[in-house]
């Protein structure tokens, strides 16, 4: 066969010359003869499949660990540092004022993965009570048609109150698929549901003061480095993405053991 001549031939040249071949030489030799790997894989294709399936589960879990060093090295030096984001106590706050602890929630409510989170802050606030308090702030993507107008109505709702604007936010990421097929009726019945007024609502969502509040959010969350959702900061320790409940525990329950 082709194949068998040619890397005879490659060792017979390697054994007269007394030298081993190069990255480059092998290149140069694969790449005049191609039909090299085709034979190669034609006649071994459960070896070599097993050995490229080795090859990306390797890459993958490298690519974990290297993403987790990264991410213990940024959350080590937050703890020493954190982040610190505007807190407005006229804004949207649920849960104990006085807690030890704030989680600042940036979010888009037309977002699958920020649903997610929102049960997970639930878990939190049941597992913490009186530790914790939520504040949430508006991060609504551009791909996502729905976002800004439930980011709209959302503030023009916690005008009325921090207790209406969580009863919006928890109607609306628990039934978040009719927002892309009923769109503003769903948001109009999520304020509705929440107990506002709807006339002032609608009266307040193309206010300034709407307008500034989610302006401000999407600058703070694009300073902080949050260029998807959801993201998190945890008395400035940040997490980036849907993680589970436990997640937050590591970082709450490390404060927490400080104060």
């Amino acid at each position: 066969m082709k194949t068998l001549k040619v890397f005879a031939a490659a060792a017979m040249v390697l054994s007269l010359s007394g030298c081993f071949m190069t990255k480059d030489s092998l290149k140069k030799m694969l790449k005049e003869n191609p039909d090299i790997l085709t034979e190669a894989i034609e006649e071994n294709p459960a070896k070599i499949m097993d050995s490229l399936n080795n090859a990306v589960r390797k890459a993958q879990q490298q690519q974990f660990e290297d993403r987790e060093k990264a991410q213990n090295q940024e959350r080590d030096e937050e703890f020493k540092n954190p982040k610190q984001a505007t807190i407005d106590e006229k804004r949207a706050i649920w849960g104990n004022k006085d807690a030890p602890i704030t989680i600042v929630e940036y979010s888009d409510f037309e977002c699958p993965y920020c649903k997610r989170g929102h049960a997970t802050v639930e878990e939190v606030m049941k597992k913490y009570g009186d530790k914790v308090r939520v504040i949430f702030k508006n991060l609504p993507l551009d791909f996502h048609p729905m976002a800004m107008p439930a980011a709209k109505y959302f503030e023009a709702v916690a005008l009325q109150g921090a207790d209406k604007a969580k009863k919006f936010y928890d109607y609306i990421f628990e039934n978040q698929a009719n927002l892309s097929t009923k769109r503003e009726k769903f948001l109009e019945e999520a304020a509705r549901k929440a107990g506002a007024d709807i006339a002032k609502v609608k009266k307040d969502l193309d206010s300034e003061e709407v307008k500034k509040r989610i302006e401000a959010d999407m600058e703070e969350a694009r300073k902080f480095g949050f260029n998807g959702t959801p993201g998190f900061l945890i008395n400035g320790i940040s997490i980036k993405g849907a993680y589970p409940v436990e997640e937050f525990s590591k970082i709450i329950d490390q404060l927490l053991a400080k104060k």
